[in-house]
């Protein structure tokens, strides 16, 4: 296992540099300049060459780099030019919130969509699976903005049974003392029931929504994965060994189908981190998503460079606490690694 760990980890290396090589040079690619942006509309050429020179993008493109890279190398992802904070502060204080909304999300669809897949494949064409073929159509056809927008309309404009969608808690309650980040485990950990409550009932909607767009590919390879296992030799011995039906379900059949749900799931936490974008800006919600598209709109290179960086982080580390999961499910994983 842990050598197999250790292989992993030298691969991330050059993932991580190609990441930085080409968000760098993409950023330098978009439209717009930043100095002209900042210097205003009623900027002459000479101050808006002068801002140019101040931020360094008079320079070659290779001295650029260089910088940025030794900037790296010593933790700094520069300040950002809209707020005047350093990158890192800014996505330090933000991406717990993102955080906190995609594990909510991911968590609810789990809890639905793997029994609702299981059940499928256990009673196929049963009403259940008609359901479940339902729900996981209607999860791939809505888009994710829509989804949230359509949530907000009916829980909270036309029945009134959400709160203002303006963030992660409303204009009478305060943030809990800060120790993960999360406001539902910090106000539980801190004996703040209201803050709970109040938070709980900002992150319904922007999870829910979340939860619907990555209902569909869970609760389908849940119920293609279990269908296969059910029709497998080993599961058809086991019940004719005399065993009840609920432990050949749970402990042959579903530990057996859970490689490839684990798969999906490492693939589905990653949809959702670039879903929160749209979520995020939707239901005004502080994280990281939100803070690159204010940046990217504003031509704002440090804290758009921060978030694909961080990004593709957050990519490298799950792909490789998925590899540990195989290893921990089917022991011949870690033979053959």
């Amino acid at each position: 296992m842990l050598s197999m760990i250790a292989k992993r980890m030298v691969l991330i290396i050059p993932n991580l540099i190609g990441v930085v090589i080409v968000t760098f040079l993409l950023t330098r690619a978009l439209p717009g300049d930043p100095a002209a942006y900042f210097a205003g509309p009623a900027a002459d050429k000479q101050a808006v060459e002068q801002i140019r020179v101040k931020l360094g993008l008079d320079k070659p493109l290779i001295v650029q780099f260089g910088r940025y890279v030794n900037d790296l190398v010593h933790g700094d992802l520069g300040n950002s030019l809209s707020t005047g904070q350093p990158v890192v502060t800014e996505i330090k204080n933000r991406l717990p919130a993102s955080a906190e909304l995609t594990l909510f999300g991911l968590i609810l669809s789990m809890v639905i969509a793997v029994p609702l897949g299981i059940l499928a494949a256990v009673k196929q064409g049963s009403w259940i699976d008609h359901t479940c073929r339902v729900v996981a159509t209607a999860g791939v056809s809505l888009p994710v903005f829509f989804t949230g927008l359509l949530l907000v309309y009916v829980f909270y404009f036309q029945l009134g049974w959400s709160p203002a969608p303006l963030g992660r808690l409303d204009a009478f309650a305060t943030a809990p003392t800060q120790i993960t980040g999360f406001y539902l485990l910090d106000s539980l950990l801190t004996g703040k029931f209201e803050t709970f409550r109040a938070s709980l009932s900002q992150l319904l909607l922007p999870g829910l929504t979340l939860c619907i767009f990555s209902l569909a590919p869970i609760a389908r390879m849940t119920r293609a994965s279990m269908l296969a296992v059910l029709a497998s030799e080993f599961v058809r011995t086991a019940r004719a060994s005399g065993l009840d039906n609920r432990t050949v379900i749970i402990t042959y059949a579903f530990r057996n189908a859970m490689l490839p749900v684990i798969t999906t799931l490492g693939m589905v936490f990653s949809f959702l981190l670039g879903a929160n974008v749209l979520v995020e800006k939707v239901f005004a919600w502080p994280g990281i998503g939100s803070y690159a598209v204010e940046a990217l709109i504003t031509s704002d290179f440090a804290p758009v460079q921060g978030f694909v960086l961080t990004m593709a982080v957050l990519y490298v580390a799950l792909n490789l606490v998925i590899d540990i999961l195989y290893g921990v499910i089917d022991p011949r994983v870690r033979l053959d690694a």
